[in-house]
């Protein structure tokens, strides 16, 4: 799983299941989103997909899917 750039209070946590099983990634590095009032994980889109056009995340039971679009847009769904 990617670092996060920063580092949310210890009593947060982030789970995303990667469609690749690779955990050798390197630290995330790159400018830290400044858009949220309070400190929280942020990872590089780049990281996150490795290469790949879309992750699974896993959220209360959940599975979504974010994947790139060809214009180079996130988008989420359920």
């Amino acid at each position: 799983m990617p670092k996060p750039l920063n580092t949310a209070p210890a009593s947060s946590q982030a789970s995303v299941a990667l469609d690749s099983q690779d955990d050798s990634a390197a630290p995330a590095t790159g400018p830290v989103c400044s858009n949220s009032a309070a400190p929280c994980f942020t990872w590089q889109s780049a990281e996150l997909l490795q290469g790949g056009k879309r992750v699974h995340i896993a959220h209360n039971g959940a599975c979504y899917q974010l994947q790139t679009t060809r214009q180079g847009k996130l988008i989420l769904t359920k």
